[in-house]
C-alpha cells in the first residue's frame, strides 16, 4: 500500500472584464480580450503520519506578501492547514493582470482601474480557498515518482558590453535547461497528475501585446492534458529571472515553446529504459524567514543617478525620496518566507520568493548537494529580483531593484539566502554532502 495520498483540483481565474496587465512597463490600457484561460490548481499530498503539503500553481505575475498573507489567512481558516505546509507559485505571466496591493503600488492606476483590480483580488482570494479545498477533498492514495528532463527554449538575457550588461540574448550566459517532473499515479499505476518546472521567464508575449494568456506554460500543461484525458498537469516556475523564451514575441512561439516544454515531460513519460525513481515519505517540512540585507539609504546622488535611466527608474527615485522625507528609519533587512520539503531520502523541493536569478541553482547544489533537488522560485512573496552575488557585482537589470516600502538588496544577499537554505535542509532531514 503506499505511504502517501495524494489529491488535485483545479479551477478558472481569467479575469471576467478588462484590467490593466502586469509584467510591462510600458502597457497603460486594459486588456481588450482572452487569448486562453487563466487557472489556478492545486497538489495535495499526505503522507503515512498525516503530514499534509498543498503545491498551487497559478498563472499570474506574481503573490506580492500583502495579498499572498490575506489568501494564506483564507486558506488556513477554511482548511485548518498552516502555512509552513502550503506553496504558492506563480507562473509569471506577463500576459496577465496586475492584481494584489503591494503590486499596485508599482503602477499609475485610475480609481476605476483600481476598482477592477480590486473586484478581481476578491474573485482570485475565493477560488484559491475553493482550490485548496477540493484538493484535500481528492485525497487518495497515490504513488510518486521523479525524473528530469531537458528542452532549449530558454536563453540567458544578460548580455555583456562596453558599457555594462544589457537586457538581451546572450548566448553564452548560464541557464537551466532542466525540466524536473512529479509524476503522481494511483496503486494500479494510471496517470493522475503530473507537476513539471522550467527557469524561463513566461514572456514569450512581448509588451504590445494586450490579450489575457497563460503564455508558453499554460500551452505546456494543455498540450500534457490533451494526451491524458482526465489527467491534471502543472506548470512549477523555477530560477528563471535572468532567462527569457527564445525567439519570442508571437503568439504561435507561446504554442511551439509550450509544446516543446509539454513534449519533453511527455518524452520523459513514454520513452523506454528511462526510469522514474520513487518518492515517498515521510513528508518534513521545514519553513522559517530569510532576514536578507539592505544597503544603506540611497543618497541624493545616487536618485539623481537613477532619475537620468528613464521615466519607470525616476519614479522609483521619487517613491524613495518620499521615503527619506518621511522621516521613517530606514530599514535594515527585509524579510521573506523560504521552504525546504523533504520527501523520504527521496527528493528536496526548495520554495523560494521573488524572481530568483539562475546562479541560485548551481550555488544551492554546491550548498546542500546537487542530487534530487528541485529549487522553485516565485513562490508567494513577490518583493522584485533576488540577485547572486555576481549579478548584483555586474549591475543590469537583475542586479538591483527597488523593494517598495522597504530599499535595495545589498551584495551579502546570497550568503543570507544560502545560509537559511542549509539550515533548513538539515532541519528538514536532507541527506547532506560530506563538505570536510
Amino acid at each position: 500500500m503506499p505511504d502517501l495520498k495524494a489529491g488535485f483540483a483545479q479551477v478558472d481565474i481569467t479575469p471576467e472584464e478588462p484590467i490593466r496587465m502586469g509584467g510591462y512597463g510600458g502597457r497603460d490600457e486594459p486588456s481588450v480580450g482572452v487569448l486562453d484561460p487563466l487557472m489556478a490548481k492545486a497538489l495535495a499530498v499526505e503522507d503515512a503520519g498525516g503530514e499534509r503539503g498543498v503545491i498551487i500553481t497559478t498563472d499570474v505575475i506574481s503573490f506580492d506578501l500583502d495579498f499572498a498573507n490575506v489568501v494564506l489567512d483564507d486558506i488556513c481558516k477554511a482548511t485548518g492547514l498552516e502555512r509552513r505546509q502550503i506553496i504558492i507559485n506563480s507562473s509569471h505571466t506577463h500576459a496577465g493582470p496586475i492584481f494584489g496591493i503591494r503590486y499596485q503600488q508599482c503602477w499609475e492606476l485610475t480609481p476605476e482601474q483600481i476598482e477592477v483590480i480590486e473586484r478581481y483580488n476578491k474573485r482570485v482570494r475565493q477560488r484559491m480557498v475553493e482550490v485548496v479545498a477540493d484538493a484535500l477533498a481528492d485525497m487518495k492514495p497515490a504513488e510518486l515518482s521523479w525524473a528530469t528532463g531537458s528542452t532549449s527554449f530558454v536563453m540567458n538575457r544578460r548580455k555583456p558590453t562596453p558599457t555594462g550588461v544589457r537586457n538581451a540574448p546572450n548566448p553564452r550566459g548560464y541557464v537551466d535547461r532542466s525540466v524536473p517532473v512529479l509524476r503522481v499515479t494511483d496503486p494500479a499505476g494510471r496517470l493522475r497528475g503530473l507537476l513539471f518546472g522550467y527557469a524561463c521567464h513566461n514572456t514569450t508575449l512581448g509588451g504590445a501585446n494586450r490579450m489575457i494568456s497563460a503564455n508558453y506554460a499554460g500551452f505546456a500543461y494543455r498540450y500534457l492534458e490533451r494526451q491524458h484525458p482526465g489527467m491534471q498537469a502543472m506548470f512549477l516556475m523555477g530560477c528563471g529571472a535572468d532567462a527569457n523564451p527564445y525567439p519570442r514575441g508571437t503568439y504561435d512561439l507561446c504554442r511551439q515553446h509550450g509544446e516543446a516544454l509539454g513534449a519533453e515531460v511527455q518524452r520523459l513519460l513514454e520513452e523506454e529504459g528511462q526510469e522514474f525513481q520513487p518518492v515517498r515519505g515521510p513528508l518534513r517540512i521545514a519553513f522559517d524567514h530569510v532576514d536578507m540585507p539592505l544597503e544603506p539609504q540611497p543618497t541624493p546622488e545616487h536618485l539623481d543617478a537613477m532619475r537620468k535611466q528613464g521615466q519607470y527608474y525616476a519614479k522609483q527615485a521619487d517613491r524613495i525620496q518620499a521615503m527619506i522625507d518621511s522621516g521613517k528609519p530606514w530599514a535594515t533587512h527585509y524579510r521573506s518566507p523560504i521552504a525546504v520539503w523533504q520527501f523520504g531520502e527521496d527528493l528536496t523541493l526548495v520554495r523560494m520568493s521573488g524572481e530568483v536569478v539562475g546562479d541560485y541553482i548551481r550555488l544551492i547544489e554546491r550548498t546542500i548537494g546537487p542530487l534530487n533537488l528541485w529549487v522553485a522560485g516565485y513562490c508567494a512573496d513577490y518583493f522584485g529580483y533576488l540577485p547572486s552575488a555576481r549579478v548584483h557585482r555586474e549591475g543590469g537589470y537583475e542586479s538591483h531593484e527597488f523593494i517598495t516600502g522597504f530599499g535595495f538588496l545589498d551584495v551579502t544577499v546570497e550568503d543570507a539566502v544560502l545560509s537559511k537554505v542549509r539550515t533548513l535542509a538539515e532541519k528538514a532531514g536532507r541527506p547532506m554532502p560530506d563538505t570536510k
